[in-house]
């Protein structure tokens, strides 16, 4: 197998280039960096098109056989080819999914609106996998699922969890009609303890609002129930990511 010495070399300038949105877009192709995060991606079904491995893997041969073009190459390539400082020794280029749909008949969903932190949005994936959401509706100003830095903070669910870009209004809208009751995240919300045993047999869509912002005032007004997770100490508010967490187990505990 021909091994890639050079940084300047057409794949592994193709392959960093994939860390900007405007080449994923164009490629239609998004990177996977490290053996763990590529091998999530096949077990999900993602199809691989090319990449570089800096040493020899039992990875190489099944991503041969599903048609992708992968070459070996020396420690200056790869770190060139990666987003990462510390490159886990291999990024596979895998074809970027058209936008699709979340289950329509999904008893559990997070909204974002207009959540624009990477690592916030990877955070509230890997979450809403672990907690059993079945999908994410994500505003037309949150931030990228397939960047780098929101499937490294994802760490593989990112993968699993389906995401649909949305204008949010109009789709919560929808799935309202439809039966689904509205939560959201506001500081002048409801405490959420004096709720926990709450809506067990309903069908849930919780939105978190912007980093800075908050929620919409148009997002607010779709709500049927608005919490607040209360503040014992003197912080007046949470992480974006960790409040999701909290609320998301609390809404499911009782599921």
């Amino acid at each position: 197998m021909e091994k890639i010495t050079s940084a300047s070399n057409p794949l592994v300038k193709r392959l960093r280039g994939l860390a900007e949105a405007k080449n994923r877009k164009k490629e239609r192709a998004f990177p996977v960096e490290g053996e763990v995060m590529i091998d999530e991606a096949l077990k999900s079904g993602l199809v691989p098109l090319f990449g570089l491995f800096e040493h020899a893997s039992p990875l190489i041969e099944t991503l041969l056989s599903a048609g992708a073009s992968i070459k070996l190459c020396d420690r200056t390539a790869i770190e060139s080819a990666c987003d990462t400082k510390t490159p886990q020794g291999c990024c596979v280029a895998f074809t970027l999914p058209e936008n699709g749909e979340v289950p329509k008949d999904a008893r559990r969903l997070i909204a974002l609106d207009d959540v624009q932190d990477p690592g916030n949005l990877g955070t509230i994936l890997r979450t809403a996998d672990a907690a059993g959401f079945e999908g994410a509706l994500l505003g037309e100003r949150c931030a990228d699922p397939y960047s780098p830095k929101v499937q490294r903070a994802a760490m593989g669910s990112g993968f699993r969890v389906k995401t649909q870009r949305v204008n949010l209004p109009e789709a919560l809208k929808e799935q309202r009609a439809h039966g689904a009751k509205i939560v959201i995240s506001a500081l002048d919300g409801t405490d959420l303890y004096s709720h926990a045993p709450f809506l067990a047999d309903d069908r849930l869509i919780l939105v978190i609002g912007n980093e800075a912002r908050g929620v919409s005032d148009e997002v607010k007004r779709l709500a049927d129930i608005s919490l607040k997770i209360p503040m014992r100490g003197r912080a007046e508010s949470l992480n974006a990511a960790v409040a999701a967490g909290i609320l998301m187990y609390e809404l499911t505990k009782q599921a």
